[in-house]
């Protein structure tokens, strides 16, 4: 009887029912604690209804109810990533996502799905970052070629087609909702490694394109993609690594 009071106070939200406040369900891990992961549920009046960002309400909590909530921000303008997290089961920014307490009464917070977790809602991105780093992120071009040392112009035709590309801020969203990612992350580029490949790959000012190519096309390091799409409906940035994910295919069977 005692567990199942526990369990209504934790996860039934009929619980909670109050015309004058909304709840936020936080989930809280400290490796310096001998404890198991747990939630702190945060009730909050509110006194207009708004949309409210969700990074703001988590400065509220942190500078107001509990300081040892632990999260990573930066620019709070969706151009850094850095606020990565699952948001009533969606991975989205922190900074862009809102939430309207009088039409959602409740708001539950994970860190990113099926990633190592530091602290709170803060992520071990490592295995992300040295994949990043795999895929060799910066123009190359050969040292002997004349304008090796001289601006390497770009026309607008060749502009234009890293529009969809260039605007990936690597936040990990697409990534962390990606099923195929969870279990083969260590052989699995991911969808945001891959759409950051093919940028470099379509790059008219990189003459490693050959190379790049090769280097994706090992059994696991694209194949492994089952075109859930996931990737897309969840990117914060309105891009289509699913799509990007299937041009590579095409390219890299040749």
């Amino acid at each position: 009887m005692f567990f199942q009071q526990i369990e209504k106070f934790l996860f039934d939200d009929s619980y909670y029912i109050s015309s004058n406040f909304f709840y936020i369900r936080i989930y809280r891990w400290n490796p310096s604690l001998n404890l198991k992961p747990w939630f702190n549920i945060f009730p909050m009046r509110f006194k207009k209804f708004k949309q409210l960002m969700i990074l703001d309400l988590l400065f509220d909590l942190k500078n107001n109810y509990d300081s040892t909530l632990t999260f990573r921000r930066s620019c709070r303008e969706g151009i850094c990533g850095s606020c990565s997290m699952n948001i009533n089961g969606i991975n989205s920014l922190a900074c862009l996502q809102t939430f309207n307490p009088q039409s959602v009464q409740f708001l539950t917070i994970y860190p990113l799905p099926h990633m190592l977790v530091i602290k709170d809602l803060i992520c071990d991105l490592t295995n992300f970052y040295n994949q990043f780093r795999l895929i060799k992120p910066w123009l190359i071009n050969k040292k002997d070629d004349i304008s090796y040392k001289k601006e390497i112009l770009q026309s607008k035709l060749d502009r234009l087609v890293l529009d969809g590309l260039y605007e990936c801020i690597l936040c990990a969203c697409c990534s962390a909702s990606c099923p195929s990612y969870w279990w083969n992350y260590d052989k699995y580029l991911g969808p945001a490694i891959l759409l950051q490949a093919y940028k470099w790959i379509l790059d008219s000012r990189d003459l490693n394109k050959i190379s790049r190519l090769n280097f994706l096309k090992n059994s696991t390091r694209i194949t492994k993609c089952h075109h859930i799409t996931n990737c897309t409906q969840v990117c914060p940035k309105n891009l289509n690594p699913a799509k990007i994910i299937t041009l590579l295919k095409y390219f890299s069977s040749f």
